[in-house]
């Protein structure tokens, strides 16, 4: 089963879960829960950490306090949220590459998938390679065929991984691209737009700007195609066999009871599926909708991820 379909089936199926045994939801915190977010107050983890957080609280009287733990793409959280204890009552809202790709860069791992216990996905990113519209190009084809013209392309990055893949997508395509780090969130929209650099990656923050007609998404670096580009080509047709997007994910420390889990589990669901929540609104605003997969589903998702992401690692260092 595709993970496309696998988002399909389990978002139908969390609608389902508040029927399981009394037993699977005995569980509930006794006390304050803490909250911990990788990233930056005002951002997109930010903003979804604290909508979840408030509809738990409003809906069953649980007490969240979030607090945002920020440093090095989501490694800060991680190491601070590992040794938690494993009770329920420390959680992180964090994304897939902090754990699924991040370690593997470290010359001493702080950590690995096995640390910790993953309970919900949230939503996910757009994740596009986008250009101006007034360069005149309208998939990453043209500006391929630019760069073997001569063309200089400089190319927008969020982060290594990005870099890696601007690295490996230039590579398989017999070309070179000169890569410029800049910022999370709209930073390499913003330096698109400014001239800055030729084309840049995405995550979501490019969509109002490609409905208002400034940008255009050139390539879909998702496993599908992008919901304001449904035409816009999947980067395998450029032979490329990885794709970018990323996932936002509730988490806990590895060890949790399987009752907390559960509980977890059915609330997080429960939240992400009521289309009269501002939740399950917000994803729908800004990322890929709500997107719901947990349990051993989720751990083979997060496995898949890490072992793609090691495969792209030994290619861009060749």
């Amino acid at each position: 089963m595709t993970f496309a379909r696998l988002r399909t089936a389990l978002a139908g199926a969390a609608l389902m879960l508040g029927a399981l045994p009394a037993a699977a939801q005995d569980w509930e915190p006794q006390g304050p829960v803490k909250m911990m977010i990788a990233f930056s107050a005002g951002g997109g983890a930010d903003t979804l950490g604290r909508l979840l957080a408030e509809e738990l609280n409003t809906r069953h009287g649980w007490e969240i306090i979030p607090e945002n733990v920020t440093g090095k793409g989501g490694v800060t959280m991680a190491v601070a949220l590992k040794d938690e204890p494993a009770d329920g009552l420390s959680i992180g809202i964090s994304v897939t590459e902090a754990t699924a790709y991040a370690p593997q860069t470290m010359r001493s791992p702080a950590y690995t998938l096995s640390d910790f216990t993953f309970l919900s996905t949230i939503t996910g990113t757009q994740m596009g390679i986008i250009a101006k519209s007034d360069r005149g190009w309208s998939t990453l084809s043209d500006v391929i065929a630019a760069a073997k013209s001569g063309e200089t392309i400089t190319v927008g990055a969020m982060s290594q991984k990005l870099a890696d893949a601007t690295y490996v997508l230039a590579k398989r395509n017999g070309i070179q691209f000169t890569t410029v780090m800049t910022g999370g969130g709209k930073a390499s929209l913003n330096a698109v737009i400014a001239d800055d650099v030729d084309i840049g990656w995405s995550a979501g923050a490019q969509t109002a700007s490609v409905r208002a007609g400034d940008v255009v998404n050139l390539a879909s670096a998702e496993a599908m195609p992008l919901n304001v580009s449904p035409d816009a080509p999947l980067l395998s047709a450029y032979d490329m066999p990885y794709t970018f997007g990323v996932k936002f994910l509730v988490m806990a420390p590895d060890g949790l009871p399987a009752e907390v889990r559960e509980t977890w589990q059915v609330r997080i669901a429960e939240v992400l599926n009521d289309p009269d929540g501002k939740l399950n609104a917000f994803t729908r605003k800004v990322f890929s909708g709500p997107e719901v997969i947990q349990g051993a589903e989720l751990d083979a998702y997060m496995q898949k991820s890490f072992d793609a992401n090691a495969e792209l690692l030994t290619e861009s260092a060749e």
